[in-house]
């Protein structure tokens, strides 16, 4: 008899690497591309290469935890098998916080571009999103990756009109001119989570063929094609505009072919930001709520968000409960301010997965790790050190102002933790 994994074992390199690529590639770029050039000046393709680097460092950790614990719930399951019940249910509420502050940014670039096709206050167009997801989300999905697929090829081929109009502007400014050296580190941070996703490359593991091999490939070609094509998309953008009057811009990416094509160019890319946008909104949405279930279900958070609705049989409450989170941060209403404070998260969660790797390679040394970050010192893994050190790096770009914001959400999450876990260990002790 066959067992699960054989059946399952069907991707190959190519398939898994474009699976990579569509997971990575979301509307980061068309939302945050003035903002960090704004920040980085000419040098923004800097920016973007140096935060797929702290990323790829990252997505190595996840590669080798994933193998030791391949069924388990991730960033949650790493951290609590390193550190316990406690530091795992507090990284697990940080990762549904950066997903659903991480929509809300996004959504804010949606309703500037909808803003700027049908000259309606933005958080109008917002509200009309937020509703319009809400019922597909509870109505169900079928199918979803290819609807995802569609939408992520349009997505290219948004950025490679982008390119294309750039080329005769090319060589026409000094690609090493920057207000200064922070305000590349600046924009780093702020497009950091652009490159987020290869979260999903690394599961699909049980479902690749040599996943030993083949994933660890899969997801640093991934992740090198798209530092490759944001940093095209990012040099082509300061030679057609100056970096401050792309770093003034609602609509950036919009603006930028409309120097090139005109006003008709214009209006096609802020159609295609639009269905970016959405596409990547309801994507993190529906990952957030089913983070949420998943956690309710576990009985780490409160039984109500793991109702389920009678009919589609989709979790109704969790799913509602993202979206009113989400619209939350969305009042905020400063793209980059809001973007931050998903960062705030992301650099805790990724600092917390590579601190869990290196313990674990300590007290679970004898584990079996089909796949192992190479470049170690006897059990000393050097990536995952450089891992954190540029999670902690960048975390330390981040303004006063984001830091407040993400000391409250993170206080307020271990609050929960607190009270969760202790209720946990009162009730099993009874």
């Amino acid at each position: 008899m066959k067992g699960e994994s054989e059946l399952k074992k069907e991707l190959s390199l190519l398939e898994a690497t474009l699976v990579g690529i569509g997971n990575i590639l979301g509307a980061g770029i068309y939302v945050l591309m003035g903002k960090a050039a704004g920040l980085a000046g000419n040098m923004v393709w800097f920016s973007f290469l140096f935060a797929g680097a702290a990323a790829a460092l990252s997505a190595l950790s996840y590669m080798e935890l994933s193998s030791m614990y391949p069924r388990a719930g991730a960033e949650y399951e790493f951290v609590k098998r390193a550190f316990g019940e406690r530091a795992g249910l507090f990284i697990g509420l940080l990762v549904i916080c950066y997903v659903v502050i991480t929509a809300s940014a996004i959504a804010l670039g949606f309703g500037r571009y909808f803003s700027s096709l049908f000259g309606i206050e933005y958080l109008l167009g917002i509200i009309c999103l937020f509703i319009f997801l809400s019922f597909i989300m509870v109505y169900g999905i079928k199918e979803s990756a290819r609807l995802a697929s569609i939408i992520s090829l349009i997505e290219v081929t948004g950025l490679l009109i982008v390119i294309y109009t750039g080329f005769p502007y090319l060589g026409t400014v000094n690609y090493f001119e920057a207000p200064d050296l922070a305000g590349v580190f600046e924009a780093s941070t702020l497009i950091f989570f652009a490159f987020l996703g290869f979260e999903d490359v690394v599961r699909l593991s049980q479902e690749t063929k040599e996943a030993e091999k083949t994933t660890p490939k899969a997801l640093l070609i991934a992740i090198f094609f798209t530092v490759l094509l944001y940093m095209c998309v990012a040099v082509t953008a300061v030679s057609v505009l100056d970096f401050r009057i792309l770093g003034l811009s609602n609509v950036p990416l919009a603006d930028v072919v409309a120097v090139s094509l005109g006003s008709d160019a214009f209006v096609l890319m802020s159609w295609i930001a639009l269905f970016s946008t959405m596409n990547t909104v309801l994507v993190v949405m529906l990952g957030g709520s089913r983070i949420v279930y998943g956690m309710a279900d576990a009985g780490s958070l409160p039984e109500s968000l793991s109702r389920v609705h009678h009919r589609y049989h989709t979790p109704w409450v969790a799913i509602f409960g993202v979206v009113c989170f989400s619209a939350l941060f969305v009042l905020l209403g400063d793209i980059a301010v809001v973007a931050n404070i998903s960062n705030f998260m992301i650099f805790i969660v990724f600092f917390m997965v590579n601190l869990s790797l290196i313990k674990l390679r300590y007290t679970d040394p004898d584990r079996n790790r089909p796949y192992k970050v190479p470049l170690n010192i006897g059990r000393f893994p050097l990536l995952p050190f450089l891992g954190a050190l540029s999670a902690v790096f960048l975390f330390f770009q981040l303004s006063l102002e984001v830091i407040i914001y993400g000391l409250v959400i993170s206080g307020i999450a271990l609050l929960i933790a607190l009270l969760r876990t202790r209720k946990k260990h009162l009730s099993s002790t009874y």
